[in-house]
């Protein structure tokens, strides 16, 4: 709204200014308005210009954002993935427990009859010493009392051989079975160990990454907000200034109407006026129009110069004298010194009938004043030519005769008088 405010404030200070301008009450604002127009249309293509622009960045946002999110997609179904394989070296290390509890248990008996044998060995190591040293089973044999009784020691002496033999084998084979058991079993337990390490290596890599990538996500969120909130103002913004266009387009027409409107009552009225002036000509065939001269200025009438400006005595007090007196007969004609707009037409104190013109000259601008008229033929606002009919001479106000008062004032014409100059100057009388 308050782009809007602006322009349309900017266009009613610039109205107010026009009429209150007095001198250019015609100046039409028309260019004032085309230049605002085109100001909104630049404003406009601005306008629109980044509006595509947040366009492509919140689609090219919105893209990143798709990308990531498919990136922590990826992500989740690596992290499921390493989970699952966590679980399963997990089930894998609890069975591995199981196994290694059956094995102490296995590895228990083992270690019992291991003991037991070495119970049996001492015990036969024992009767050994107890006998003085070895068992020497060929004494054992040529003991014998008989045939049969050296067959039953011999069939001792094999078996407690054979008992030995086996006794030492299965000690052996025990001892090395419970140590690659062993071996094996914590091999596998630390290999499994190992692998879940890894594996939660890997799982809290895969969680930092996709931290960083929901930091990143939220980030691009903010600014996808923010961007769609700058988009959403200069939307706004186009919107109050497509307003403004349609209204300055309005406004266009109308101060094109009005120009026009001016235009034909300025063209009827000087019709009318030349009408006068002519009918003032046939009414007063001595009382012609005075010729126009070169230059800026011209005669504002034709009669004889009776009053310079400056000091004079007026029944018997010295009053200053503001401007140039030109006597003729009542009705005739008066014509604007140089090209300008009517300021002032009407009745005022001793000036009597009055008529003021504002002229801006060579970059000054300049007032002149024309008293003591018998009739007035133009109006406030009209625009002059240099030498155009404006009223016809009289004896109104305080006057001692029919003339024309003629006043020249540099700049606006002031009741105390300080800006009137010798009309002299710039006239020739």
């Amino acid at each position: 709204m308050r782009t809007k405010w602006l322009i349309s404030n900017s266009i009613v200070i610039l109205l107010l200014s026009t009429v209150l301008g007095g001198a250019a009450v015609l100046a039409s604002p028309l260019s004032d308005l085309k230049q605002e127009k085109k100001e909104a249309e630049q404003k406009k293509n601005e306008l629109n210009q980044g509006i595509e622009q947040k366009s492509a960045e919140i689609k090219t946002n919105v893209s990143t954002i798709d990308k990531i999110l498919k990136q922590i997609s990826e992500l989740n179904s690596k992290i499921d993935n390493t989970n699952t394989n966590i679980n399963r070296v997990i089930e894998q290390i609890n069975q591995t427990t199981v196994e290694i509890d059956e094995l102490k248990v296995s590895i228990a008996d083992l270690e019992k009859k291991i003991e037991e044998r070495d119970e049996v060995l001492r015990e036969r190591v024992r009767a050994m010493q107890v006998k003085g040293g070895k068992v020497n089973y060929l004494d054992v044999l040529l003991g014998a009392n008989s045939f049969a009784d050296f067959i039953d020691r011999f069939s001792a002496v094999n078996t407690l051989m054979d008992a030995d033999r086996k006794i030492m084998t299965q000690q052996a084979e025990d001892v090395e079975q419970l140590e690659n058991e062993k071996a094996l079993v914590e091999q596998k337990l630390a290999q499994q160990e190992v692998d879940k390490a890894e594996l939660e290596g890997l799982k809290a890599s895969l969680l930092t990454q996709k931290k960083d990538k929901d930091k990143l996500i939220d980030q691009l969120e903010i600014e996808q907000a923010e961007l769609k909130d700058e988009k959403n103002h200069l939307e706004t913004v186009l919107d109050e200034v497509v307003e403004v266009e349609e209204e300055l387009q309005q406004k266009i027409a109308a101060e094109q109407k009005r120009i026009a409107e001016i235009a034909r009552k300025a063209a009827e009225k000087k019709a009318a006026e030349e009408r006068a002036r002519r009918e003032a000509a046939k009414n007063n065939s001595s009382q012609s129009i005075p010729a126009v001269s070169s230059g800026s200025w011209t005669r504002p009438a034709n009669g004889r110069f009776t009053s310079s400006f400056g000091w004079r005595s007026l029944g018997g007090i010295s009053r200053q004298h503001r401007g140039a007196d030109i006597a003729n007969s009542v009705g005739t004609p008066i014509v604007s010194a140089a090209d300008g707009i009517v300021s002032y037409a009407g009745s005022l104190g001793t000036y009597g009938n009055l008529v003021m013109v504002t002229h801006y000259l060579e970059g000054q601008t300049f007032t002149t004043v024309y008293a003591h008229l018998s009739s007035i033929g133009v109006s406030v606002g009209t625009q002059v030519d240099k030498g155009q009919y404006i009223a016809a001479m009289g004896n109104t106000g305080r006057s001692t005769g029919p003339h024309l008062h003629f006043e020249i004032h540099v700049g606006n014409w002031t009741a105390s008088g300080p800006s009137a100059v010798n009309p002299l100057r710039y006239v020739s009388f």
